[in-house]
């Protein structure tokens, strides 16, 4: 089975930095057709901030590791442009969201990729949201069900 390029949203980042086993499944099975992983400076920003407020060094030494073999897709003027018209239009719509999500929908929207999330009521908001979204649904149960929508 074919998965689309994604870029992954720092909940599912998170989760892979936890080795949840199904998301380090996936994550091999995607490794296996795409190379490497993607992800926003954004993701890179939130999981740092985390570490660093829990002084986790030693996990924050593997995540640099983790990032060396991974692409990190920067913020530029284009992504900021389209982040902010982004924040109008859902402001407009009284569906803001936070900063971190509009910067990383606009980062796939740029790079024209799914985003990988287990935030799909977030990322449902956003119009034209590229290729789609993949859902990666972490429940009570920490179960993963994948499901492509908006494609």
């Amino acid at each position: 089975m074919s998965q689309a390029a994604a870029l992954l949203d720092t909940d599912i980042f998170s989760e892979l930095l936890k080795q949840h086993p199904q998301v380090t499944h996936r994550t091999r099975l995607y490794l296996a057709e795409h190379g490497r992983l993607t992800f926003s400076i954004i993701t890179r920003y939130e999981i740092l901030r985390g570490l660093k407020v829990k002084q986790a060094r030693t996990q924050e030494a593997a995540f640099d590791a983790l990032c060396q073999g991974c692409v990190i897709l920067p913020l530029t003027d284009r992504i900021i442009e389209r982040a902010a018209t982004l924040y109008a239009e859902l402001y407009r719509r009284g569906a803001l969201l936070p900063d971190a999500d509009l910067l990383i929908a606009a980062t796939a929207l740029d790079a024209q990729l799914t985003v990988a999330t287990n935030n799909l009521a977030h990322f449902q908001r956003i119009p034209n949201i590229g290729r789609g979204i993949v859902e990666i649904a972490i429940g009570r149960n920490r179960s993963v069900a994948w499901s492509a929508e908006g494609t």
